[in-house]
């Protein structure tokens, strides 16, 4: 019999966080799962076997608690979800400091400071690092002229995983810079084109498939490459 799968999910109190801990859980994987209220994560709560951790990803006396509570666990699967949309008028002329620090230590450099912490608990040879990124960080894409701020932030976040990639020691994990489609979430909007269930399965397969191949890899749920 083959062991347990297990996975530390970072953000998952709603949206894809919350259908990434239903999929693996609903394939007998033992999950662990992040929120940073957990007041407001009744949805996660009512999914049988799930442990929940509390982590604001931004504050790095909360990650360090973290770090300590998990200390000896191997995980085959480290998916950091956390992110953020930014400040809703998108302007670099309107921005503030405070908002762009917001923005781009939630969506770049916190992901990555968690990873360095964590890494070494990922299962040598088949553990996979996902973090939730954009086909909207890759500076090739037109797309998204109205979120410049959100894709200077998702792009920022490849550039941060491509280096912190290049620095792992042999052998690396590998590591995931998934684009999970445009979805009917809180951030994606209602006239978005798929739904969670949909994203997550994909993803989910992905999770799977480059499971042992090594590398960074910047992909859409369905397996298709996207260029940086």
């Amino acid at each position: 019999m083959s062991a347990e799968k297990t996975a530390l999910i970072i953000g998952a109190s709603r949206g894809l966080g919350l259908g990434l801990v239903q999929r693996l859980t609903e394939q007998q994987w033992k999950v662990t799962a992040t929120v940073r209220d957990p007041l407001k994560a009744d949805a996660l709560k009512a999914i049988e076997g799930v442990r929940i951790e509390t982590l604001d990803i931004d504050d790095n006396a909360s990650l360090q608690v973290l770090v300590q509570k998990l200390k000896g666990e191997t995980f085959d699967v480290l998916f950091v979800n956390a992110g953020v949309i930014g400040p809703q008028h998108q302007s670099a002329a309107q921005s503030t400091a405070a908002e762009l620090g917001q923005l781009f230590l939630t969506n770049a450099v916190a992901p990555i400071r968690l990873a360095e912490h964590l890494v070494h608990q990922v299962r040598p040879g088949t553990g996979v690092i996902a973090f939730m990124s954009s086909v909207l960080g890759s500076v090739a894409c037109p797309d998204g002229d109205t979120l410049p701020l959100y894709k200077a932030s998702k792009a920022a976040l490849n550039s941060m995983t491509n280096t912190f990639v290049g620095q792992l020691p042999e052998p690396r994990p590998t590591v995931l810079s998934l684009h999970p489609g445009w979805v009917k979430t809180d951030m994606g909007g209602e006239n978005a084109e798929i739904d969670v269930l949909t994203s997550t399965t994909g993803l989910f397969e992905q999770l799977q498939a480059y499971a042992g191949k090594g590398g960074h890899h910047f992909i859409d749920y369905k397996g298709a490459s996207i260029p940086w």
